[in-house]
């Protein structure tokens, strides 16, 4: 199958397209499950472009062949009603499609289950059939056993386990509403990349489950204001120097029996990861508070007694990279650190990548170690480390290449700037065996980029022109994210769509990833510790005097800039702190007082406020109020429970006062995400006629 385009491609608007496309990402395949005798891969894809509803598929290695085993539409007894708490999950995982989201499969991926409307499905991925299993209540985050014969699941925020025939048991739950088992903390889903709360023993008789106690964390209220008649929402956010949820761990037998598992949890209160796999012992990685320090621990289901196994220390702060911690088949534990300002791959205390070569995720751990790394940051390969210590590059072309490994079967998912969308090849003993097709539709825009690396810290750049290659003074348009865990300018078709767009709209796009985003080295990341603002702006400023360097069609007395999240605090931030060069600026979602943002992410950065309030007071939009002088358009969603809507309100409020004009657009019903298809639209819309404005174009 290959790349499915809609009829109507030709005359529906690329703002339009990418909204209804989710960004294009509706219609390909994803959630790559293989099985462990490597004779099917389960994934999930919906029926087109512009389709939401997600379908389980099985693509067959031996036949080449895609079969559909589950189909929500076909299932009326699934209710179209979410609970809650999955609306949070799909939230901090940014998920924006419909139907079947996730799965689980047990270890040999011959059946698979899933909630839909808060009831509970299993498949059999070998002969097709769905049935549902009755359960106590909305299902949230259910688990095969690895034998396949039970589901774990959360609802009402206790933990159960389900037989197949039925017979369900409740684990753990709290009396209090403000705990619950099995289920992550807000932190842990937003910011550490774990988004479970349990974890099933490899032979499928115990479970290892999370107690998450939310009542030390403050309450703060999410309201409607377009429908006063509906009560604000509550939620639980733990804000830069206040306090987490406490989380423990328990291991239950499936008779309840508990045993709590300890550790010094007052200086390693971030539970980072939890590993538990055959041949290996309970793992776990922690962290402190500062993120300055974590440990592997080994755990003893029956004891709960934890041994410390390793231990690493940063002035500055640790990273968590997936897929670590991990073991070998011979019973070396797998890890990374940094070393020789590179993260590095390690087996026991022996480092088994080079220096030039920075880690990403690890990928899988066997006899030898799948992991993806990156020689040049607008590119990420697929590699393979003997245990011995011999590398093999899997993937050569240039792009960005992911993957999902069991043993010798691996999914091998690619874009570059030539293809627009991604090709998934299945391999065997690194051979393509198969090819999963996607739907996705094809985007209306072609971008006209060129990569650069520009300025003496050679800043990876990208400068897109419009497509009918105008030979004239441009007004400049700088479109970045600029900051943590995220890069703009990758060797993917994909990620430069909307800036292509914009740039057909009459500008020069220039994109930048400067100082602290990932893919440059440890000293690279940690150059904005204590100060967000300071090097962030100065990369983009340094970025776009050499792009005008090198093209005089770059017309620098009209330069604006837009961006969203981080990007938009940058983008308000460069109004503010440097209206001698940025002239305009679009700010969605954007913090403007670090203050108001989560402990784990904003605390690695500039540490706790309550110990350097100098750090916050330089990163913070609030003091710089009075400076504003160019146009500048705040967008905020007022249901975003990441960026609460405080942060542009503030900033509102504090430009009001010093009686500075601006502009501000209230989504209503909008969180962090924008999925809903005519906001989506008209927010690009939008933005270019603010910017058209206030350039005089």
């Amino acid at each position: 199958m290959s790349n499915h385009a809609s009829s109507s491609d030709r005359t529906v608007s690329f703002p339009r397209q990418q909204a209804r496309t989710r960004r294009f990402t509706l219609g390909a395949p994803r959630g790559f499950r293989i099985a462990g005798d490597g004779s099917r891969v389960a994934f999930l894809r919906s029926a087109a472009g512009d389709d939401p509803i997600n379908a389980l598929w099985v693509f067959d290695l031996e036949t080449g062949t895609e079969r559909l085993v589950a189909d929500p539409r076909s299932m009326p007894q699934a209710s179209a009603d979410v609970p809650d708490e999955e609306l949070a999950r799909r939230e901090r995982v940014r998920e924006s499609a419909e139907g079947i989201v996730a799965y689980a499969t047990d270890l040999d991926a011959r059946r698979a289950c899933f909630a839909l409307g808060g009831a509970l499905f299993v498949a059999d991925l070998t002969g097709g059939e769905v049935r549902s299993v009755p359960t106590a209540g909305p299902v949230i985050d259910p688990r095969l056993d690895p034998t396949g014969a039970r589901v774990a699941y959360v609802t009402g925020g206790g933990l159960h386990v389900v037989e197949l025939d039925g017979t369900d048991r409740l684990l753990a739950s709290d009396d209090d509403p403000d705990v619950t088992w099995g289920l992550a903390e807000f932190v842990a889903a937003e910011e550490m990349g774990r988004t479970r709360g349990f974890w099933w023993s490899p032979d499928g008789t115990v479970l290892v489950a999370a107690r998450v106690d939310d009542r030390p964390v403050e309450r703060w209220h999410v309201s409607n204001p377009s429908d006063p008649s509906q009560p604000s929402r509550e939620i639980r956010y733990p804000a830069a120097g206040t306090a987490n949820a406490e989380v423990a761990l328990a291991a239950f037998d499936l008779q309840r029996e508990r045993t709590d598992l300890e550790w010094a949890r007052d200086e390693l209160p971030y539970l980072a990861r939890v590993v538990w796999k055959a041949g290996a012992p309970l793992t776990l990685l922690v962290q402190s508070r500062d993120q300055q320090r974590t440990v592997v621990l080994e755990a003893d289901p029956s004891t709960g007694e934890t041994n410390p196994l390793l231990e690493d220390q940063d002035e500055a702060w640790l990273e968590i990279v997936d897929g670590t911690p991990d073991w070998l088949d011979d019973g070396r534990l797998v890890m990374t650190a940094e070393l020789d300002d590179t993260r590095r791959l390690f087996f026991d205390d022996r480092p088994m990548t080079p220096t030039e070569m920075p880690v990403r995720a690890v990928i899988d751990c066997g006899d030898g170690a799948v992991f993806s790394a990156s020689r040049e940051p607008t590119e990420s390969h697929l590699w393979w480390v003997s245990s011995e210590g011999e590398s093999v590059e899997l993937t050569e072309t240039p792009g960005v290449h992911a993957g999902v490994v069991n043993r010798d079967v691996m999914v091998v998912i690619s874009a570059n700037l030539d293809e627009p969308g991604a090709t998934t090849l299945v391999w065997r003993d690194r051979q393509a065996v198969g090819r999963i097709g996607s739907f996705a539709e094809r985007p209306s825009v072609t971008p006209n980029v060129s990569l650069r690396s520009l300025g003496r810290r050679e800043l990876r750049s990208a400068l897109l022109f419009p497509a009918s290659g105008e030979d004239r003074k441009l007004p400049v348009l700088v479109d970045p994210y600029g900051g943590p865990h995220a890069q703009r300018v990758v060797k993917a078709h994909g990620a430069f769509l909307a800036s292509q767009w914009f740039a057909d709209q009459g500008f020069a796009v220039l994109v930048a990833d400067g100082r602290g985003t990932p893919g440059r080295g440890h000293v690279w990341e940690r150059a904005l510790r204590g100060d967000l603002a300071t090097v962030t702006l100065e990369d983009q400023v340094d970025a776009l005097h050499a792009a005008a360097g090198q093209d005089d069609r770059l017309d620098l007395t009209r330069v604006a800039i837009r961006g969203w999240s981080f990007g938009g605090y940058l983008a308000a931030l460069a109004v503010l702190r440097s209206p001698n060069v940025f002239h305009a600026a679009v700010a969605g979602a954007p913090v403007t007082d670090w203050r108001l943002y989560d402990t784990h992410y904003t605390e690695r950065y500039l540490g706790d406020p309550n110990e350097d309030p100098e750090a916050y007071e330089r990163s913070s939009l609030l003091q710089d109020a009075a400076k504003l002088e160019r146009p500048l358009l705040l967008i905020h969603g007022l249901a975003d429970d990441n960026v609460v809507v405080a942060h542009t309100l503030q900033l509102s409020r504090a430009l009001l006062e010093a009686g500075r004009p601006h502009s501000v657009l209230p989504l209503s019903g909008v969180t962090h995400m924008t999925p809903q298809e005519a906001v989506a639209e008209n927010l690009l819309l939008l933005q270019v006629e603010f910017l058209k404005r206030a350039l005089v174009m």
